[in-house]
């Protein structure tokens, strides 16, 4: 048996292949007949290009119909995808492709220049450029463009044989000791999680989903993506999403899926009513914790109970709200289907109803390991396989999991995870910095924002909180670069010397309040 995701996703198509699969912010709709047929001459050039499977593919692109097909591309060819994030800049690429080593990048037309010094630097022969929607470029000699190569390849009619534990995606996600970890996604990860969630959600025939996620990590590709086209389903596709925009293609949406702040700013337009989104039948929320005020005002204003629920990198999801009975403000629902929680004391020991202690969970969802780190392996999984999320919380008598911490240190900020020791490291590098701490403080549109504490070293009176984010700009991804600096003359520590970022995080609480 072909155990490949692509097979299960296409077995899901609508018989009539004429039903419309993407409608995109310009207007344009492809077919599902079109999809196959975009995906099948897509994986006949990668394999044209000698990829064979188990190869990765790397790309770094805006939002498209045509990004989708990629990866779908990949799916069916057997390559193994690896979705960057299309903030990160050279030094964050140069790291992951030399990790990763793909045999392709595909990537924005504007990185040309720095893409192909990397390619030439980790011997990637096969470099492209991939335009966003409509967009107008002239590209170098140093680069091609995808489409317009791909689209002349023979097609690639078969699906490529995959067994359930072959690898299908590589997702980077920053470590504490600042390095990122290639998450190793198999195809029975996905094809559990997505079969799982299409029926706890009730995905049905004739839902429209209102896509407005970037696709380059679980939420917007996995989880909304594999849903949708598990039921044949068309998507609205936002480039980006845009509060106006958004309450435009509501109307026409059965299905929305957001992060926090989506639900933020839909709230901060005075416009935005039941009437608004009169025909959608569920609004979902994961990525970030969603504020219990916000839960209680989007119900108020709307009537909807926005359905959170609660996943990782490494696990997809995990728990979630149910479709039908009580879905409550500030925890992530239940356990889902085929999927094991526990939580755990600090000695390993299970905790009882309502201890809090640290979360560990076991199912066909959670990833094998991490790309070329056997020791990290051993660290993170449980003698008897449970994997160790780093998340802190507790389960209730009815069997709600609720999260109240994070044992690993990470910031959300606008549904993305920044990891403090990535952005510390380049910081403590800085000319008169003696030593930082980077940390998240409530922000009402981001849920977290990033901040830095910095200590001058006594010499350099020079120090600033301009200068600091101005040297951080042109190293990380914009969402990373924290929103405020503040320069001390010592951080607080414990006893034993470790920097007490709870007492940091109490300290600048308010800095963000309105």
């Amino acid at each position: 048996m072909n155990e490949n995701l692509y097979a299960l996703l296409q077995s899901r198509f609508p018989s009539n292949r004429s039903q419309p699969a993407i409608e995109t912010a310009g207007g344009r709709i492809y077919t599902y007949a079109e999809l196959e047929h975009v995906t099948a001459s897509y994986a006949g050039f990668i394999r044209l290009l000698g990829v064979a499977p188990g190869d990765r593919v790397a790309v770094q692109v805006e939002k498209s119909a045509e990004a989708l097909f990629l990866y779908l591309a990949c799916l069916k060819a057997g390559a193994i995808y690896l979705p960057l994030n299309s903030a990160y800049q050279e030094g964050e690429i140069d790291y992951f492709i030399g990790d990763a080593e793909p045999k392709i990048f595909v990537h924005q037309p504007k990185s040309v220049v720095w893409a192909t010094a990397l390619c030439e630097k980790h011997g990637i022969s096969h470099q492209f450029a991939l335009p966003a929607e409509d967009e107008n470029v002239q590209i170098g000699s140093g680069s091609r463009l995808w489409s317009k190569n791909a689209l002349g390849a023979p097609p690639m009619l078969e699906i490529a044989h995959r067994d359930a534990d072959d690898l299908a995606a590589i997702l980077y996600t920053s470590g504490t000791t600042g390095r990122s970890k290639g998450a190793m996604i198999t195809h029975k990860n996905l094809a559990s999680n997505a079969i799982t969630l299409h029926q706890v959600w009730g995905f049905q025939a004739g839902d429209v989903l209102l896509h407005a996620l970037p696709i380059f990590h679980v939420h917007g590709l996995f989880v909304a993506c594999h849903t949708a086209l598990l039921t044949g389903s068309k998507m609205i596709f936002l480039a980006k999403f845009e509060a106006r925009a958004a309450m435009a293609a509501m109307s026409r949406a059965t299905v929305f899926m957001g992060v926090p702040t989506m639900y933020v700013r839909l709230l901060a337009e005075k416009d935005f009513t039941q009437e608004s989104c009169r025909n959608v039948r569920l609004f979902i929320s994961g990525s970030a914790p969603l504020l219990a005020e916000t839960f209680q005002e989007f119900m108020a204003r709307t009537g909807h109970t926005i359905l959170e629920r609660y996943g990782m990198t490494e696990t997809g999801m995990i728990t979630s709200n149910p479709l039908v009975g009580n879905r409550i403000a500030g925890t992530v629902g239940m356990p889902l289907p085929g999927v094991s929680v526990r939580v755990v004391d600090d000695d390993g020991k299970a905790c009882l109803t309502d201890d809090i202690g640290h979360l560990q969970v076991l199912g066909d969802n959670v990833l094998p390991g991490y790309w070329r780190l056997p020791e990290r392996n051993q660290e993170e999984f449980t003698p008897d396989g449970y994997f160790r999320t780093g998340d802190v919380g507790k389960i209730d008598a009815q069997g709600y999991v609720t999260i109240v911490g994070r044992s690993k240190d990470l910031v959300i900020s606008g549904g993305y995870n920044v990891y403090p020791k990535e952005i510390e490291l380049l910081i403590d590098e800085m000319s008169g910095v003696a030593e930082s701490a980077v940390i998240g403080l409530p922000h009402a549109d981001f849920g977290e924002a990033v901040a830095a504490v910095v200590v001058g070293s006594p010499a350099n009176a020079e120090l600033s909180e301009a200068g600091v984010i101005a040297a951080l700009k042109g190293k990380l991804a914009a969402f990373k670069v924290p929103k405020r600096v503040f320069i001390v003359d010592e951080l607080p520590r414990n006893a034993m010397g470790k920097v007490q970022k709870n007492e940091l995080r109490k300290r600048y609480a308010s800095t963000f309040s309105s």
